[in-house]
């Protein structure tokens, strides 16, 4: 792995010194499940294809699979440092996946079931991957062949495995599930261990690289922050080849010893259908998992007893959206930031008043330190916006052979790319500093107008973003994904804004309805192509 090392080492004294840093693996917590409680429940793995639709691993197992994961891959050749990319849905195998790299000293790269040959050709090369997995069919797309006509490109891969099904492309996963020896060597906790490219809201994916020292260094807090424990039961519908879904999906319920519940294909009826029959107490999911699954509980009246925590992170929430989920699902809504580069930061807090828990994205967790700063890195006053920089204990180890993309300074301040308000402690994120829309010479506050337009009761999704203007610069439009049976034209949308005492410079001069937002395999809106839309569309 191509980084930074000594930069990451430097960071260490204080680190450690300050107890964030534990020089603990997920090995250590797996040993720790199995001592304890060999025979729990560890993984629950439903899948939506009818095939083995429903896999139980304990603890015991667990251990025992990726045991033979790890001595399986040491005997085809991989080395510690090397690299193992997956393209797995939320299967059991990818846990077991996961946990057999750590073993056999390989570094675990997640891979989106939806890229394709142009993503994964640059990824795979990039990373210079020796083992690939992927589903034998997932939603009725080839994997195996696909990457069976793509390895020609990829002089650094040596095998390919099919999970799920049989396929003359590649070899079977439950060859690496023969019993094998674990290997003596396994990733001390400063190796790189995780490679997971950034989600592409601005269109260039970035290997972030991650060791246990910093991902664990932020689950802790986490689960402190939330009252977590090992009596609780995880839900995840969100991918886990996105850092949400292995954070709190893969490695919180390995490091509680409690129940992970994972959920391959969203849909709202089976989410709530999974939680209710599993008992679930948590579950974690970008804004369309919170909105979808509140309209649903809504609709049906579905009973959702168990659950106490929902939280969303990935993009603000909007406000009327929390108050809702709120009220309709009975669990607290916990609001969150993060990136891949360093997990969630900041989380509203459990006992926190209705405001902050509704009107913010939280404050930071322990371990970390934020601050709102101008275009010339200073200190901007309370409330005002500016860039948000962070500096914490799960900050990532650098950029896989591209150090000159990592905006983090000599005093280790990195740059976000958000712009943010922060006042008592508390952030609120409008939005990207690359989304920002300047109308003549005015800031529109994009994410306060997107709030209001969510209210509207036609209003399903909205995204708001900036086109060209040869008079202003920019103006805004507005792209709205309308609820069943709704409609609005822009004459409605402007009426309702200006009703809410909305300055007349900030109400978008533009409204598009679409059928569906483009999104990153996580759920984000990109608004990089809402905004090349936009464009051609004005020109």
């Amino acid at each position: 792995m191509q980084y930074d090392r000594d930069r990451l080492l430097a960071r260490r004294a204080l680190m450690v010194a300050r107890g964030d840093w534990r020089d603990q693996t997920l090995l250590d917590h797996l040993a720790r499940a199995v001592a304890a409680t060999p025979d729990k429940t560890a993984v629950v793995a439903i899948r939506s294809d009818g095939t083995a639709a429903e896999r139980r691993i304990s603890y015991r197992e667990l251990d025992l699979l990726s045991d033979s994961i790890a001595g399986n891959l040491r005997a085809r050749g991989i080395n510690p440092g090397d690299t193992v990319s997956f393209q797995l849905p939320n299967w059991w195998e990818f846990t077991v996946l996961h946990l057999g790299c750590l073993k056999a000293g390989a570094v675990s790269n997640p891979l989106m079931a939806i890229f394709r040959e142009r993503e994964l050709g640059f990824m795979l090369a990039l990373a210079e991957t020796k083992v690939m997995v992927v589903p034998a069919r997932f939603r009725g797309f080839d994997y195996a062949a696909m990457v069976a006509g793509m390895r020609d490109r990829l002089p650094a891969l040596q095998h390919v495995f099919a999970a799920g099904g049989e396929t003359p492309d590649a070899e079977p996963f439950d060859a690496l599930l023969v019993p094998a020896a674990r290997p003596a060597s396994t990733l001390g906790p400063d190796d790189v261990m995780q490679l997971l490219y950034t989600s592409g809201t601005t269109g260039e994916p970035k290997g972030v690289l991650h060791t246990s020292n910093t991902l664990l260094s932020h689950l802790v807090p986490f689960a402190e922050r939330l009252r977590l424990g090992a009596d609780d039961v995880i839900h995840m519908p969100s991918p886990m080849a996105h850092q949400l879904g292995f954070l709190y999906g893969l490695m919180l319920p390995v490091m509680l010893g409690c129940t992970a519940v994972l959920q391959d294909v969203f849909a709202p009826p089976e989410m709530a259908r999974q939680i209710v029959q599993e008992r679930a107490t948590v579950t974690l999911g970008a804004t369309p998992f919170l909105n979808d699954l509140t309209d649903y509980v809504e609709q049906t009246g579905t009973v959702i007893d168990s659950l106490r925590v929902f939280a969303s992170a990935g993009a603000p929430i909007p406000r009327a959206l929390v108050a809702k989920a709120r009220q309709t699902l009975g669990a607290a809504i916990i609001s969150a930031w993060g990136m891949s580069e360093n997990g969630a930061v900041t989380t509203t807090r459990l006992d926190d008043p209705e405001e902050k828990a509704i009107s913010t994205d939280g404050c930071p967790l322990p371990g970390v330190e934020l601050r709102v700063v101008d275009p010339d890195g200073a200190i901007v006053p309370a409330g005002e916006l500016g860039q948000l920089q962070v500096r914490c204990c799960s900050n990532f180890a650098g950029y896989l052979k591209r150090p000159e993309l990592d905006n983090t300074n000599a005093e280790g301040w990195f740059d976000t790319g958000d712009l943010a308000r922060m006042e008592d402690g508390y952030i609120r994120i409008a939005g990207r500093s690359k989304d920002i829309i300047i109308r003549g010479g005015e800031n529109i506050p994009v994410v306060e107008v997107e709030n209001l337009l969510f209210r509207h009761p036609a209003v399903a999704e909205v995204a708001v973003v900036g086109f060209p203007d040869a008079r202003l610069g920019e103006r805004a439009c507005a792209f709205v994904k309308t609820r069943d049976g709704s409609t609005l034209s822009f004459a409605e949308m402007s009426a309702y804004l200006n009703a809410q005492s909305m300055a007349r410079q900030y109400i978008p001069e533009r409204l598009e309805i679409v059928a569906d937002m483009p999104r990153t395999p996580s759920g984000k809106i990109q608004k990089f192509r809402l905004r090349e839309m936009a464009r051609q569309q004005h020109g």
